[in-house]
């Protein structure tokens, strides 16, 4: 082989390795809780503290109109998020831990955007209104009209808002295409009038897009193919009304779509919608998403009588609903009835499974055998809806009136810092290098050493 060729060789591997770096999905922060909803990204380079009244490690801080409690995303320089605006809805929240189960009274026209935004500066890129109307749907008081926190491949975003549609735009803010369900009813279960709106996110994986849509009414898991829209299939539920957003496992060469639920948390073939297994029980409101790692696939919920946390096997099949009293089965690896989080997503980072409560009480379990290792209170907040994201040896953990708390992690509780936000937080938090975004009640915040 000539110099020239070797070189002209040698350019097109660095250009090939250059972008494979900058587009591997390992490295982005595509969706609800990042890669898989893992929560985790290391070699983030994060400032261990920051100042937002200061001016201290903050990049920028870009007012956002409306309200929304959507989690941002992250695909190389950009970041996306959603909001609902109205000109009489204030975008009024009531966080902390009450028993009001009636949602806000209002009739309003509203706008569903979804906002593009430059990841080093946060200037506004593009923003695109995917609806404009009265909401379908009324929410909680500590509840947003835009839920849902987009996902993306890099190539396009999907946008979901509920009974307002589902909407996927590429890069550049172009509309593809777009999809009406109706009126998904997201309420308690017990009363219809208490409607607390949509709340789960869709999921990108090769070039498909499944959404969960556990209502009062025709719930239904589906997918959908990426670039056209097309419905490749759709498996009714039975199921209460819920608000955990869907993941991805593997069963050997075998790619599941794994949903949490309450009377049918269960596993589905990602190519034709199959049931693959199913169980009951739990939490009778279902909110947390469940995680991937060590074959195991982790689950919680809290509300009623039950509690429970538990490691589901990967290649769990049929019925395996517990009997009385049992703790694992053929399906199940590990079984606790109670401490699962009403919120909060969980968080396997290295050997250990994190779980933190509405209360703010983080439990550390052995995520192979479900040992408690350790619980401590996070901080000294009264609440928390945000669920703890991890990177370099830290874990984040915010409480609702935007106080962050850094904990080391391992099977050692310490706390490490306390940061402020000073402004209500209800949304989780997404890593990018050398970033970490913050959606409070009014901005996104980007933290950030750089």
């Amino acid at each position: 082989m000539s110099r020239i060729n070797l070189s002209l060789l040698l350019v097109v591997l660095i250009l090939h390795n250059i972008s494979f770096a900058q587009t591997n999905a390992h490295c982005q922060w595509p969706m609800y809780r990042g890669f898989y909803a893992s929560g985790v990204l290391d070699d983030a380079n994060l400032p261990e503290s920051w100042n937002v009244e200061e001016d201290i490690n903050i990049a920028w801080k870009t007012p956002m109109p409306g309200l929304g409690h959507s989690c941002p995303i992250v695909w190389n320089e950009k970041v996306f998020v959603t909001t609902a605006v109205s000109d009489e809805d204030k975008g009024e929240v009531k966080a902390g831990v009450y028993g009001s189960i009636q949602p806000v009274p209002d009739s309003s026209m509203h706008r569903w955007i979804l906002y593009c935004i430059d990841k080093n500066t946060g200037k506004i890129k593009w923003e695109q209104t995917a609806y404009e109307g009265i909401p379908k749907q009324k929410r909680h008081p500590m509840s947003s009209h835009a839920n849902c926190t987009p996902a993306t491949n890099g190539k396009y975003v999907v946008a979901f808002f509920g009974s307002e549609g589902l909407y996927c735009y590429d890069m550049n803010g172009n509309l593809q295409w777009s999809k009406d369900f109706g009126v998904l009813i997201s309420n308690f279960f017990l009363v219809e009038d208490a409607e607390w709106e949509f709340a789960s996110s869709p999921l990108i994986h090769e070039n498909v897009v499944i959404i969960q849509a556990d209502v009062y009414k025709n719930s239904f898991l589906a997918a959908y193919d990426l670039a056209t829209g097309k419905e490749l299939w759709k498996q009714e539920r039975d199921e209460y009304p819920g608000w955990c957003t869907p993941n991805i496992y593997k069963d050997g060469d075998k790619t599941r779509v794994v949903v949490n639920g309450y009377k049918h948390r269960g596993g589905y073939d990602f190519f034709t919608g199959e049931e693959i297994w199913r169980m009951s029980g739990g939490g009778d409101i279902q909110v947390p998403t469940p995680i991937v790692a060590n074959n195991l696939v982790y689950f919680n919920s809290a509300h009623g009588k039950f509690s429970p946390v538990m490691a589901v096997k990967t290649d769990a099949t049929g019925d395996i609903t517990l009997e009385e009293k049992e703790t694992s089965n053929k399906g199940i690896q590990w079984y606790h009835p109670r401490g699962g989080s009403y919120m909060g997503t969980m968080l396997v980072y290295g050997d250990y499974l994190y779980n933190a409560a509405w209360n703010g009480k983080l439990t550390c379990y052995n995520a192979l055998t479900g040992e408690v290792i350790y619980s401590e209170k996070a901080g000294k907040g009264n609440s928390y809806t945000a669920s703890p994201v991890a990177a370099d040896g830290v874990i984040y953990i915010g409480d609702n009136d935007g106080n962050i708390y850094s904990i080391q992690a391992g099977p050692k509780y310490k706390l490490l810092q306390t940061n402020k936000l000073g402004e209500t937080l209800m949304s989780t938090p997404a890593i990018a290098e050398d970033y970490l975004f913050f959606k409070t009640i009014g901005h996104l915040v980007a933290v950030s050493g750089k």
